[in-house]
């Protein structure tokens, strides 16, 4: 049985770029995001220090490396990396190994 994957990427936002900016930014991609087989759940968050988590769970490791390489295609794509900080972008993927729900 495989198991769930979580795909983590931590960054700070480019200069000049406002929050609400990057919100619509990465809700441009949610189309792309929700039609790939294999998708659960994501979520957006910044902490007070200004660090992004873009938080995204997958059905399992294949799928989440799949959709990793196939994002960078899409046309929204482009813009959403503008908004982001240069060199201050860090992916990882991890084996969901507990989940507490509501």
């Amino acid at each position: 049985m495989s198991k769930h994957v979580a795909e983590i990427v931590t960054f700070k936002l480019a200069e000049g770029v406002s929050p609400e900016k990057f919100v619509a930014l990465s809700q441009a991609s949610e189309a792309f995001v929700r039609s790939q087989p294999g998708f659960l759940h994501r979520q957006l968050s910044c902490g007070e220090d200004g660090h992004w988590t873009d938080y995204v769970i997958w059905k399992d490791m294949e799928t989440a490396h799949k959709v990793a390489a196939e994002f960078h295609k899409q046309d929204f794509c482009a813009d959403l990396m503008k908004a982001i900080a240069p060199d201050s972008a860090k992916m990882r993927h991890e084996e969901v190994l507990w989940d507490m729900a509501a």
